[in-house]
């Protein structure tokens, strides 16, 4: 290690680099200002509902055709660019990316003061031996401890897989993730709670999982993801 190097580490204990690129940055941030330029943040004109960004300041068309059976979404990033890089990289053996993602989500969900626990899209035993790890879990646990909030560990699980959906429209997802989720009414009967998932694009695994909560008895549920797809009105 030469001079220079252990000179900033003496000053920055922590290694700073960039958590995208992995460029070497000194202002303490977490992105290099290349790197944050690829994020759009979903602020601005957001879906009140689902929390998606829009191009209008109103509850999107899929909202209102079909309301989502949480009663709030909200999430930090539109899923594209930088942002979709970064959570593959959080998925693919970067489980220490669940601090930084899990702050973004605080910033999202700090005024949801009437929360009671927060629990999370679980996977099937299966997945988690060949990840090593869930990244919702790891997301809803970092999160609880900055909400102040216990996390319900077994609130659902998966019990049967599912097959990919990347290339399924909402309906074909929505059946294929039919009887995959069982919740426990005794861990989430009246509660209100923060759900915890990476992704919201369709919004069926968010309805699934929701569904299963609600027919067990939750009282409300706040649905919190990383990031979640643009949703493009069609103007006339």
């Amino acid at each position: 290690m030469n001079i220079f190097k252990a000179i900033l580490n003496a000053i920055f204990p922590k290694n700073y680099a960039c958590l995208l690129c992995g460029k070497e940055i000194f202002d303490g941030g977490d992105l290099c200002p290349e790197c944050e330029r690829t994020i759009t943040y979903n602020d601005g004109t957001v879906c009140p509902v689902c929390g998606r960004k829009t191009e209008l300041d109103q509850i999107c068309l899929e909202c209102k055709a079909q309301a989502p059976l949480f009663d709030k979404g909200v999430s930090a990033m539109v899923y594209e660019g930088g942002a979709r890089n970064l959570i593959l990289k959080y998925k693919n053996d970067n489980a220490y990316l669940k601090d930084y993602l899990a702050k973004k989500l605080y910033e999202k969900c700090s005024s949801f003061t009437d929360a009671e626990a927060v629990c999370f899209v679980p996977m099937t035993k299966k997945d988690f031996r060949k990840r090593g790890y869930n990244q919702a879990e790891l997301l809803a646990n970092e999160l609880a401890k900055m909400l102040a909030l216990p996390v319900i560990k077994n609130a659902i699980e998966k019990v049967k897989a599912s097959s990919a959906q990347k290339s399924l429209t909402r309906t074909q997802r929505l059946e294929n993730l039919k009887g995959c989720f069982r919740a426990k009414r005794e861990e989430v009967k009246d509660k209100t709670l923060i759900v915890v998932d990476d992704v919201l694009t369709t919004g069926a695994t968010a309805d699934a999982v929701c569904k299963e909560l609600k027919k067990r008895g939750a009282k409300k549920l706040y649905y919190v993801t990383v990031a979640s797809v643009e949703y493009k009105a069609q103007l006339t």
